[in-house]
């Protein structure tokens, strides 16, 4: 029977370095921050490694008190609320959950929404893109209302979570390929650009795959079934663009762009999460990818830059996969993290 393949000792020592090297980094208080020190809170919580904790406590502390948070929220800085909820759950100290209810308050009230209320893609206090949804949404603030929802067992939150990730599928995912678009134009109607790019197709997949696991009774949501269905066959397809280095590029389905880690930590963690037995030789074929590039001081290598809606084939081509990022840093951490969740059952770290 095919099992999972990583030496555990191998994955705990690359996770310590890439916490290392993630708080090395000055993030503001923004998404890149947001899904780096989401990818330490999933590692504390599997580790519980209080080390993990200290850490990003001691940084959130440094923000609140001395630098302030900032006066206007977005969907974009919504991403933060991820590692607060962990915080919180981990020291009870309410003013972590007060800056998550100020989060969740702006996305109930304040944040622009189009169409079936569904949250347009903000990155300032701007209209930045009128009627717009982009697949990003989905880990900043769908996935963040969904566990605050699930916390509260406020059932409106939940089910405003969910509406987002229906709609979301409704918008974005190609029924021809099982693809995700990057984003929808609700004023003219299409795709813009129309290209399935790799990082979009993992914030879908990845979040996706969290939903049965942190909502109760998952099964009783109408909209879940979507999720499900939509997550099935995106995985499907996902698999079949796989490069021979365990990898996904840019732009998934086309051969001259280059292979992405982003966006292949979390498609990896979506087939992990998922768990299904047929996905095992993909993840294996991922693991080694993907500690392939990561350098001995925990810097994750080959994470494109922040992405807009690009305009062509060329602009997502060119983008660079120079700098360390923090949703680089934070999405191997998550796969990672995974890894060792699913190492857990078995002493060599084989299922």
């Amino acid at each position: 029977m095919t099992s999972l393949e990583f030496d555990q000792k191998i994955v705990e020592d690359t996770i310590d370095h890439i916490v290392d090297k993630t708080m090395s980094m000055d993030l503001t208080w923004d998404w890149p921050c947001g899904v780096a020190y989401y990818g330490i809170a999933k590692a504390y919580e599997v580790t519980k490694k209080k080390e993990y904790l200290d850490v990003l406590k001691d940084r959130i502390d440094e923000y609140v008190d001395e630098l302030g948070l900032p006066k206007v929220w977005t969907v974009n800085t919504c991403a933060m609320g991820h590692c607060l909820i962990t915080l919180y759950d981990a020291t009870g100290d309410e003013r972590y959950w007060d800056i998550v209810m100020s989060k969740v308050d702006y996305l109930k009230n304040e944040a622009l929404r189009f169409g079936d209320n569904v949250l347009q893609h903000t990155v300032s206090a701007n209209n930045d893109f009128p009627e717009q949804c982009w697949a990003d949404t989905l880990f900043m603030a769908a996935f963040f209302l969904l566990r605050v929802g699930v916390h509260e067992k406020d059932e409106d939150l939940i089910n405003d979570a969910l509406n987002q990730y229906y709609w979301h599928i409704k918008y974005l995912q190609d029924k021809d390929t099982g693809f995700y678009y990057h984003g929808y134009n609700n004023i003219t109607k299409d795709h813009m650009s129309g290209f399935y790019w790799g990082r979009a197709n993992a914030w879908a997949a990845f979040t996706m795959s969290q939903v049965g696991h942190i909502l109760p009774e998952a099964y009783l949501y109408p909209q879940f079934l979507d999720i499900v269905g939509s997550l099935n066959e995106q995985l499907s397809a996902l698999k079949t663009v796989q490069t021979e280095n365990g990898l996904w590029r840019t732009i998934l389905d086309d051969p001259e762009s280059y292979e992405e880690i982003s966006a292949s930590a979390g498609i990896a963690a979506a087939m992990l999460s998922k768990g299904n037995p047929l996905h095992i030789k993909y993840i294996n074929k991922s693991i080694k990818g993907i500690l392939a590039n990561i350098s001995p001081q925990g810097r994750v290598m080959n994470v494109s830059g922040g992405t807009a809606v690009m305009k062509d084939r060329d602009g997502y081509r060119n983008i660079s996969r120079d700098w360390m990022q923090g949703w680089g840093q934070g999405l191997a951490l998550a796969f990672l993290a995974g890894l060792l969740e699913y190492g857990n059952l078995r002493s060599d770290g084989a299922l």
